[in-house]
């Protein structure tokens, strides 16, 4: 998922389970200078499927993992629907503490090809309503879920900056013109990492434990029995225990429809910049940001030394079905040429910048920002989990292992991931 939120979201900050994982090697740190990013490198091709053009544009992120096709499973133990962050870690983990349990991941197109693979890959300690009662150390163990999976997916977590129009720090790093003097106002817990090695790590991991992942498997339905029935075309598969991670997309499945409002937030990457542009813009050390005042505006630095910003976002047309969205017509080459605009006039060393990719990427949010995470409406035997507002980078790894613990019996629900009346 994208990593952002509103300016209204970081003004309520609302603490402490944990999976039980071994402690891992402690957060590569980040130089406070340009050497964090020595030189732009080529990003790996993804498979044939990923690359065919999408509506919502093309992302800078390959990801560089072939599954094998296979037939529908008649019956697993756990059914996972949606191949993104979430559901991946939820069938690695799945795999990593019950590995005589059957496991499958239905994906209606290919892994990553939702929020996770169109994310800015910006990581964040807390949810977008705060950190809530019980979350616990999302990014400590995120780290270690990383190391017991063998997950390198570039993370750096230098500490991610708040910036704002007022109350700007003394000697802030960054200081741009944006509607005002735009200056870092706190450093926060976070940094960044490559989602497309993320997504191709979490899967690689779930099928080294024997998970089966069906890509271009779209679920059409579910059949409410004691034992769920899934539905995939025509073909049926039933199972133990069902976790439904498909986020904004798929809203009628999940019951989420009509409770959530789903966006497709929108995105741009410069062409790689100089070490001494980076300097100038105050981006050197590799902290990703995001403002929390209005207009909204968020951004980090690949290693390739390009830099995502993002800024707007789009609602689908007379209808809350984002696929319906294409970025190329209505509203969005105008939000996306304003953000362009916006983009060079921040600071000089900007001015003339050129940007190689445009993408948008949904995102869904609750009325009080929190995610959703409980059992569905129809059955004790399916949980929905999702909903992060433009904090899911980290945070639905570590909610995804979470899950796998609830299904295994392991763990509880957390009290405030159930839809709010």
């Amino acid at each position: 998922m994208l990593s952002v939120c509103s300016a209204e979201s970081h003004e309520n900050r609302a603490a402490s389970g944990t999976p039980d994982f071994a402690p891992s090697e402690p957060a590569r740190e980040s130089p406070a200078d340009a050497r964090l990013f020595p030189a732009p490198m080529t990003a790996k091709r993804s498979t044939p499927e990923r690359e065919s053009k999408s509506p919502w544009g093309t992302s800078p992120w390959q990801i560089d993992f072939t599954i094998p096709s296979q037939p529908v499973p008649a019956s697993v133990d756990f059914a996972i629907i949606g191949g993104g962050f979430t559901g991946l870690a939820a069938a690695a983990w799945l795999g990593h503490l019950a590995p005589g349990k059957s496991v499958a991941v239905f994906e209606a197109l290919g892994i990553g090809s939702g929020a996770s693979g169109r994310t800015g890959g910006m990581a964040l300690a807390e949810t977008a309503a705060g950190d809530l009662p019980g979350l616990g150390d999302v990014l400590g163990v995120f780290q270690q879920i990383l190391a017991k999976l063998r997950i390198d997916c570039d993370l750096a977590l230098p500490g991610a900056w708040e910036v704002g129009r007022s109350n700007g720090m003394q000697g802030s790093p960054i200081d741009w013109k944006d509607s005002g003097r735009l200056r870092v106002v706190k450093e926060v817990p976070g940094g960044t990492l490559d989602p497309a090695k993320l997504v191709a790590g979490l899967a690689r991991a779930a099928v080294e434990r024997d998970a089966f992942i069906l890509e271009h498997q779209p679920v059409t339905g579910i059949e409410w029995k004691d034992r769920p029935v899934v539905e995939v075309g025509g073909a049926h598969c039933s199972a133990g225990k069902v976790l439904l991670a498909t986020n904004a997309l798929s809203l009628d499945l999940t019951n989420l429809a009509g409770h959530a409002e789903p966006k497709l937030t929108l995105a741009i990457a410069t062409e790689p910049l100089s070490a001494v542009q980076l300097g100038a813009i105050g981006l050197a050390g590799g902290n990703p940001f995001y403002t929390v005042d209005l207009p909204y505006l968020w951004g980090r630095v690949r290693r390739n030394r390009s830099v995502i910003f993002g800024a707007g976002l789009v609602d689908a047309p007379r209808s809350r079905d984002l696929t319906k969205i294409d970025i190329g017509k209505g509203k969005a080459p105008e939000l996306f040429a304003r953000i362009e605009r916006r983009i060079r006039s921040l600071h000089p060393a900007l001015e003339k910048s050129k940007f190689r990719h445009r993408w948008g990427g949904p995102i869904l949010f609750t009325e009080n920002w929190q995610p959703v995470f409980m059992r569905h409406p129809r059955s004790e035997n399916a949980i929905v989990l999702g909903a992060y507002a433009g904090h899911g980078v980290a945070l639905s790894t570590y909610l995804g292992a979470w899950a796998a613990e609830v299904l295994l019996g392991r763990r509880k629900l957390p009290h405030w991931g159930a839809l709010q009346d």
